[in-house]
Formats: C-alpha cells, sequence, structure tokens
C-alpha cells in the first residue's frame, strides 16, 4: 500500500494474515514504488512498514516447498526480482526509514536491513531464519550484515539462527533509534519528515558515497568524496544552507 503524506511517502507490506509473508508478486511493486519516487520531485523520504502487529514474517514456507517441484531457474529469476527491489532501495535518491513492529524475519530482516535507516519498537525481534531450514540468505542479507559488522557478529545472527532483540541490534549499530511498543511508525514518521526538509541532492551524493567506499580503494573514496564536495557547494543548496547559517536562520532549500 502506498500513502503520500506531505513529502513523506509510506510504503506498507499488507497480508497481515500471514506476518506480511514475502511473495513474488510483492517484488515488482516495491521496485517500481522506489524507482518513481526517486523520480518525484514532491517527496523528501520514503518509510517502508508493515501492515499490523508485524513488519514482515519472511518467505512463504508453503510456496517455496512447492517451487521445489519446479525448475530451478523459476527461483532464480524471482530472486532476482527480489534483489531488483533492494537494489531500488539502495539506488533511491530519498533516505528510506524502515518502521519495524513485531518481527522481522528472514526476507523481512533482510528486507529492513536493506533500507538506510532502521527504527525498532522496543520489543520488535529480528530473526535470520534461513539456516533452521536448510537455507542461505537471500535479499542481500549476508551483504548487509557483512558489511556493517564484524564477521564473528555476522556469523553469529546467520549461523545460529537466533531471535535477536531490537535492544541487541541497537548496541551493534543496525537498528538507529528504539521506539516505544507500538510507537515505530510514528517514531519513523517524524524522523521522515525532518530527513525530508533537507538539502535532497545533498542526500543523495551523501547515500552513494556511503553505499559505495566498501567497495572502493581509500584514495579512490576520497577522489569521490572531493567529486560530490565540489558538486554540492557550487550547487543551490550549499547557496542557501550557508547563507541561512549565517543569517542564523533555518534553511529554505530549493525543489530539485
Amino acid at each position: 500500500m502506498s500513502e503520500r503524506r506531505g513529502r513523506v511517502l509510506l510504503l506498507t507490506i499488507s497480508q497481515p494474515e500471514a506476518r506480511n509473508a514475502l511473495h513474488p508478486s510483492l517484488y515488482p511493486q516495491a521496485t517500481k514504488h522506489f524507482r518513481d519516487a526517486g523520480a518525484d520531485d514532491g517527496l523528501g523520504a520514503i518509510v517502508l512498514c508493515g501492515d499490523g502487529a508485524h513488519f514482515c514474517g519472511g518467505g512463504d514456507l508453503r510456496r517455496l516447498q512447492q517451487q521445489r517441484g519446479q525448475p530451478a531457474e523459476g527461483q532464480r529469476q524471482i530472486l532476482d526480482a527480489l534483489h531488483d527491489w533492494i537494489e531500488a532501495m539502495r539506488a533511491c535518491p530519498l533516505p528510506v526509514v524502515a518502521a519495524v513492529e513485531g518481527a522481522a524475519a528472514g526476507g523481512g530482516f533482510s528486507v529492513a536491513l536493506g533500507c538506510d535507516l532502521i527504527v525498532a519498537a522496543e520489543d520488535a525481534r529480528f530473526v535470520m531464519s534461513y539456516v533452521r531450514i536448510g537455507l542461505s540468505p537471500d535479499g542481500g542479507g549476508s551483504d548487509a550484515l557483512a558489511r556493517a559488522l564484524p564477521p564473528q557478529a555476522a556469523l553469529e545472527l546467520l549461523l545460529d539462527g537466533d531471535v535477536a532483540t531490537a535492544q541487541r541490534l541497537h548496541a551493534l549499530g543496525l537498528v538507529n533509534r528504539l521506539a516505544p511498543p507500538g510507537q515505530a511508525l510514528a517514531t519513523a514518521l517524524a524522523w521522515a519528515e525532518r530527513l525530508a526538509q533537507g538539502p535532497r541532492a545533498a542526500q543523495q551524493r551523501i547515500k552513494q558515497l556511503v553505499h559505495a567506499a566498501r567497495g572502493r580503494g581509500h584514495r579512490a573514496q576520497l577522489d569521490a568524496e572531493r567529486d560530490a564536495f565540489v558538486a554540492s557547494l557550487y550547487g543551490p543548496e550549499a547557496g542557501e544552507g550557508i547563507a541561512a547559517f549565517l543569517d542564523k536562520r533555518k534553511p529554505t532549500y530549493p525543489a530539485p
């Protein structure tokens, strides 16, 4: 489900009777929403949440069981579509905030990690449960954990497959902010509304720098920072931001 709230786009995974389980039909829709939002000058941030008590319970095991009787190429195409969604979130120029209540399990955990920022209810539960049914991760889960954590911590979550609390992930730096139970969405929306007032081009460059950093050598990252800084400095956003700071007023950034 898609709903505009001012400059914030609220996207909701909606299958509450199944803990918002992932389904192949969802993937191209989600990809399109993120790509369209990135091209919409009227938007400044995105919040992704689940409908009801849970964020996302991951894949449908009954569908996977049936898939085992079908050619493997079909499952490859399904995963490519899921990964297109993850890539669309990363490539989107807007900050993407996950609002997690209840469970974020398996692919649902991977989708949350694919967002730029995570707000979680204090009683939310995260689990990479793949190993417990003889599977390895999808949805970019292994990539996100390996980038964010020491190998020992990433492997603990992936090899053990046990539930991790929101407090544990907050301590590890995977969850940005904790909210009282039932308040993750409100907290994420308030944060997104503030981010949506920021300089969009500068935010896009910051996302690109951070996401590309581990794929570059040190000098290449410094060069990318140089180019992004110069492009920002000579753009209209920096003109307004610097002037507002010197004038001791709140900046009003121009539309993209």
